[in-house]
């Protein structure tokens, strides 16, 4: 299945907060450090396996917790540290999860869960 048009955003917002947030902190030469690497793999898995899909929330406003405790701490540090230094380098990327908080929040009974 393709993923749709907000999916495909959401999953290039994550990469690149997590690609200021690894750059700041962990100062990989190679690039994503490999704990950033495996949080972005997971996330995108996660993103493709949302049972809302283009009517997604953002995460913080869902009523589904995809991850685990330990990694959605990681996510929400990460979102809280990279989100507000997004508007420069990314600034469509920025307006569209800005404007994302905005979206009615679906309930999950109306919405069939597909993993």
């Amino acid at each position: 299945m393709s993923a749709g048009r907000r999916i495909t955003r959401e999953k290039k917002t994550i990469a690149a907060m997590l690609a200021i947030d690894c750059r700041d902190h962990h100062a990989s030469a190679r690039g994503r450090c490999d704990d950033c690497a495996a949080l972005l793999d997971d996330a995108q898995r996660r993103l493709d396996t949302c049972p809302f899909q283009e009517e997604k929330p953002v995460c913080n406003l869902c009523e589904v917790h995809c991850y685990a405790a330990t990694p959605r701490e990681r996510v929400r540090l990460v979102m809280r540290d990279a989100g507000p230094r997004m508007l420069w380098p990314h600034p469509i990327l920025s307006l569209g999860h800005l404007l994302d908080k905005w979206r009615p929040v679906p309930k999950l009974k109306d919405h069939k869960c597909d993993g």
